[in-house]
């Protein structure tokens, strides 16, 4: 029993022991871990995706009358349309757009028509029977008036009062008559007017209903030219075929490519588009050719971000010129786009995890000679290594990991920090100069004379 026990106390402090050299061994290994101070070119680099489009090309539009504001039809679904890369002559058949949508809005327009139509014939005969009154009440007070008037010529063997009253009668006849003349122009003008106003409502149906007709007519697109038809593509992403909507806001149907003159269009995430400049070099690669590169270009940089779709990430469009042409590229292919930000042609650089930081230093571990934290002033960096303006030299060893005694290790290098912080604090002082400048330039632009407040002073206020 007693054997058992000392055979099971052996082989449990062996395994300890075992573990214990493990893991002080791959302790040992990691603090071993080192990299060299490398010399010679350096890139720094931006990475992004993009897509092949025609920087020229001519497009297939709606058709001219799907912009007129009468035909109150503001998208078409294109019901139908050919495969993309199909070769078409010019006039041969490209797409059709959507023919339900418009007959229905044309029958709705013809009713409205019949409508107006019956409106407008029934305002005019309305107007006729109402001048018609009226030009009798004009006939009836001039009637009504000669009938006063004799009564005016008989009364002269009446009495003086009944003479007055026949003179009255006959004012008033007067009157009436002028009134009933005056009322019959206004009338007229006014069933002019109604009836105008029914006409030019049906006038505006009728012009609708044209208009539709001439749509309908033209909702089968024919090629404009001869080409190679290929589909638009939108910003992010996707295209226009069949089952897409087509509107004034996005009235391309189809694009013919110029293939001599491509361009990849990519977007950049906030955060790299200040290091991206115009003229930039460009090395693109093509997903559907691994071994084929291209070179390019930075054209154009967006002055506004968007956000992309389903994501609250803000990018900058990017366009890449292509240098030159390939018949094997088509619109539409994915391109992998590394852009050279900065170039040095003989650089000490090391990798970004040898770099060690605290609140003001850059630091570095050497493997060999002295235990120190050694200052180091950086400069351009890319995804994995850093430039190092000094405090290291080429060949020279790092650590790669932070060793055990790197609080005990003295600083050395301290001159470069303080010849890191003469250098920061020139450049804020050359920025101040500049902004005092710019500034002082801009208060000397004064209003010409003849210009309001030229000699107004602006006294500013103090508080006691």
């Amino acid at each position: 029993m007693n054997r058992k026990l000392w055979l099971t106390t052996i082989i449990v402090i062996a395994v300890l022991l075992s573990i214990y050299f493990a893991f002080s061994r791959t302790n040992n290994e990691t603090f071993a871990i080192t990299t060299t101070v490398s010399k010679g070119p350096f890139e720094v680099l931006v990475y992004s995706t993009g897509q092949l489009e025609s920087k020229n090309s001519d497009n297939i539009l709606i058709p001219e009358k799907m912009k007129d504001r009468q035909t109150r039809i503001s998208n078409l679904t294109i019901t139908d349309m050919v495969e993309e890369g199909t070769y078409v002559d010019s006039g041969d058949y490209v797409a059709t757009l959507d023919h339900q949508a418009v007959e229905e809005q044309l029958k709705t327009a013809l009713d409205e028509m019949e409508t107006t139509l019956s409106e407008y014939d029934d305002s005019k005969i309305d107007s006729n029977l109402i001048l018609s009154n009226q030009r009798d009440l004009i006939v009836n007070a001039g009637l009504d008036l000669e009938e006063r008037e004799i009564i005016v010529e008989e009364s002269v063997y009446e009495s003086p009062s009944l003479q007055r009253k026949a003179e009255m009668d006959l004012d008033k006849a007067i009157r009436k008559l002028e009134q009933v003349k005056t009322a019959y122009q206004l009338k007229t003008q006014q069933e002019v007017n109604k009836v105008a106003r029914k006409y030019i409502n049906y006038k505006q149906v009728r012009e609708r209903v044209n208009a539709l007709e001439e749509l309908i007519d033209a909702l089968i697109i024919y090629s404009p030219r001869s080409g190679i038809i290929s589909y638009f593509q939108h910003t992010f992403g996707g295209s226009t075929k069949t089952g897409s909507r087509v509107s004034q806001w996005n009235p391309i149907i189809a694009i013919f490519p110029n293939m001599d003159s491509l361009i990849t269009k990519t977007f950049i995430n906030e955060i790299d588009i200040s290091l991206i400049k115009i003229g930039q070099k460009v090395k693109i690669g093509i997903d559907a050719f691994p071994d084929k590169e291209l070179s390019g270009e930075v054209i154009s940089l967006a002055n506004m971000g968007q956000i992309m779709p389903k994501s609250d990430a803000k990018v900058f469009e990017v366009k890449i010129k292509i240098n030159g042409s390939d018949p094997n590229l088509r619109p539409a292919m994915t391109t992998s786009n590394t852009i050279q930000i900065n170039y040095f042609e003989d650089a000490l650089y090391i990798p970004i995890e040898s770099v060690f930081k605290n609140d003001s230093l850059s630091y570095v571990f050497p493997a060999e000679g002295k235990k120190i934290k050694q200052v180091i002033e950086t400069a351009e960096e890319n995804e994995n290594l850093i430039v190092v303006i000094q405090g290291v030299s080429e060949g020279q060893k790092l650590y790669s990991l932070e060793p055990t005694d790197a609080e005990s290790r003295p600083i050395s290098g301290l001159e470069i920090y303080e010849e890191i912080k003469r250098k920061k604090a020139e450049k804020l002082a050359k920025e101040e100069e500049e902004n005092k400048k710019n500034k002082a330039e801009k208060e000397s632009k004064k209003l010409p004379p003849n210009m309001p407040f030229s000699n107004v002073k602006v006294v500013e206020k103090t508080s006691n």
